[in-house]
């Protein structure tokens, strides 16, 4: 990158940080809206929105209950991981059809992830058979969720 900053990421500013608080209410919102709520042209809301979507700064989906569509076993598993192999392994998790969240973490385990599957044979072949064959996994820990209490996407932004 040059002292002039090319290729680098462009900041997010207030009206990006507005835009994003609108979405996080209503992911449906229409652009003329966001628009017109902000006091922009519909082309800027467009430009803008599409950036941050491309810079992963937003995702623009429908958060479903999966226990409420047809999946019988949601959880967590916290991978318990040597260090040295993390990239690999998280390499290879990516690829895992169920796992639908990885974050790596503090706190000596290394990484914890979501999963969404159909049922209980579903979540002992991702273990079993394939998070545990993962060279560099030394453990798991599994927790299952009972039922969602508050899921809420709406905390604005930071800046």
């Amino acid at each position: 990158m040059g002292k002039n900053g090319q290729g680098r990421k462009r900041g997010i500013d207030a009206i990006d940080c507005r835009m994003i608080e609108l979405l996080q209410r209503d992911g449906r919102v229409a652009n003329t809206e966001i628009a017109k709520t902000i006091g922009i042209s519909e082309a800027t809301v467009r430009t803008r929105l599409a950036r941050l979507i491309s810079e992963g700064v937003v995702q623009i989906v429908a958060v479903s209950n999966p226990l409420k569509l047809g999946f019988g076993v949601v959880g967590t598993i916290r991978i318990h991981v040597e260090i040295k192999k993390m990239d690999r392994i998280i390499r290879e998790l990516r690829g895992l059809k169920g796992l639908w969240h990885i974050v790596q973490t503090t706190g000596g385990t290394g990484i914890d992830t979501e999963f969404v599957l159909k049922d209980l044979n579903g979540l002992n072949e991702l273990i079993f058979e394939k998070i545990n064959k993962i060279d560099g996994v030394m453990r798991t820990e599994t927790t299952l969720f009972l039922n969602y209490v508050k899921r809420q996407y709406d905390w604005g932004t930071a800046l």
